[in-house]
């Protein structure tokens, strides 16, 4: 069961294993992509091209080029800050934060999912099939009534006649 108290949802999401971080790591994508690939959201990879939604830097695309699975942060080309010594830093962005305009499909596995996705929505389209004829349907035994208690024991008194008077 689910937890409603922060504390202990703050625990799971810190303690969680590397699968169902994989699954927080989910942007969605731009309109275009989610009606060729059939799919709401995917989780963002070091590849994707994404576009900022949130923030100071609302606005901005670029390339994914690290993904932090520890601090649940990625990593976009071109978002940097300035430190006080000079030196340039890349600006970690949450990914729920960004939509996925571009995809990088280099993994097989990726490129298997999206198809795997489109082949699920075609099979789901209405088609008609041929309706079979109808079986009639067997009918129930009638039960035979329960005997009462009185009934019970009448029978076990005439078996005992019966034995008394043959023995």
């Amino acid at each position: 069961m689910k937890t409603t108290q922060p504390r202990k949802q703050r625990k799971m999401l810190y303690q969680a294993p590397s699968h169902i971080r994989y699954k927080h790591f989910s942007a969605s994508l731009l309109p275009s992509l989610k009606a060729s690939h059939n799919v709401g959201s995917l989780p963002v990879r070091s590849g994707d091209t994404v576009r900022i939604m949130r923030g100071d830097r609302k606005g901005l695309e670029g390339k994914v080029t690290r993904v932090d699975k520890k601090k649940y942060r990625i990593f976009v080309e071109g978002v940097t800050r300035e430190k006080v010594d000079g030196t340039t830093t890349f600006v970690p962005i949450h990914p729920s934060k960004v939509m996925i305009t571009g995809l990088n499909l280099d993994d097989k596995w990726r490129r298997e999912s999206l198809k795997a996705g489109l082949a699920v929505t075609e099979a789901e389209k209405p088609v008609e099939k041929e309706k079979k004829p109808e079986k009639p349907k067997k009918q129930r035994k009638k039960k035979k009534p329960r005997k009462t208690v009185a009934e019970k024991t009448e029978k076990v008194k005439r078996k005992k006649e019966e034995e008394s008077e043959s023995g």
